[in-house]
């Protein structure tokens, strides 16, 4: 008898990997994407360690087994259909299992409004090393911070000799947007990527956010805003400043590299403990009734990611 299936820590996992073209399914017990060829009489099998991968990109042009979807929902990898270049976001599934501590934990902090303060004074401290202006509302924070985000843009296009008009793209015309943006766009979306599946496997709700609200990534863009200028807008500015036949795929291989040499996927569950205790009041205990994690484990393996 094989033992209990124990999952890779969203820290050890690699970042994100796109799949575009092909059909994914599980033969022989693998995770495999299908290259097909007339009847598929000779398949092309590329193996994808999916127990391995935080985030796996499906792009147009993929289609995904039953099997290969509950695979890696067990192996706790989150899928997410996208648009060419990962720019559009068309649905998600969650891996792992329901938290209901953790999200009521997580909806306390929003609902009430000295709470969600103190959280988006945390993240504005992280994000940009120092404590934001004292008696500012979320509101009065949100417009500090857009002044900041535009001049931080400008000081990277300078840097990299990026000629940049400001951040302006269509998800609806792809084509009509500058390099710089549509490098921008592709790098963006693998961080969001990466930052949802971090999120879940820590156990809350990609919409309740705090700076950003009424989405259903919310939460996810609060997270990846924090690590924004310090990963994927330095390695997007690189790519448009050296034009490539690729410019998406230069990009996705930058943000790859960008995110192993932060450390990036080391960083995100911690962060978000660190950014909800702000809020400083407990978090509730769950229910005795509650529905347990998709992947149950015996014992706590130390690890938020494990969502044990």
């Amino acid at each position: 008898m094989l033992p209990p299936l124990k999952p890779i820590p969203i820290k050890e996992r690699l970042s994100v990997v796109f799949v575009e073209r092909g059909e994914i399914d599980v033969v022989d017990g693998a995770f495999v994407r299908v290259d097909q060829q007339g009847l598929r009489v000779r398949p092309v099998l590329t193996h994808i360690p999916i127990g391995g991968v935080a985030c796996i990109m499906l792009e147009p042009g993929t289609r995904v087994s039953h099997a290969a979807a509950a695979l890696a929902g067990r192996v706790g990898t989150l899928l997410v259909w996208v648009g060419e270049a990962g720019v559009r976001l068309y649905s998600s599934g969650q891996p792992g299992g329901a938290r209901a501590d953790r999200l009521l934990y997580q909806a306390k902090l929003a609902l009430d409004d000295a709470l969600r303060l103190k959280v988006v004074r945390r993240m504005y401290a992280i994000r940009f090393g120092e404590e934001p202006p004292a008696r500012r509302s979320v509101e009065q924070l949100r417009g500090i911070e857009g002044a900041r985000v535009r001049r931080s843009y400008q000081l990277l296009a300078q840097k990299f000799g990026v000629n940049w008009s400001g951040r302006d793209y269509n998800p609806e015309n792809w084509d009509v947007s500058d390099l710089p943006n549509r490098c921008l766009s592709s790098a963006t979306a693998a961080l969001y990527g990466v930052t949802e599946a971090a999120v879940l496997a820590a156990g809350y709700a990609p919409a309740v956010g705090f700076i950003h609200t009424g989405k259903p990534l919310s939460f996810v863009y609060d997270i990846a805003d924090i690590y924004k200028f310090e990963t994927v807008v330095p390695a997007a500015f690189r790519v448009a400043a050296n034009p490539s036949p690729n410019p998406e795929r230069a990009v996705r291989l930058a943000c790859r590299d960008m995110f192993r040499q932060t450390r990036l996927l080391d960083r995100i569950i911690p962060d978000i403990e660190k950014i909800l205790a702000a809020g400083e009041i407990q978090r509730p205990e769950a229910p005795a009734d509650a529905v347990g994690p998709a992947i149950p484990n015996p014992e706590n393996l130390g690890d938020a990611g494990h969502r044990s």
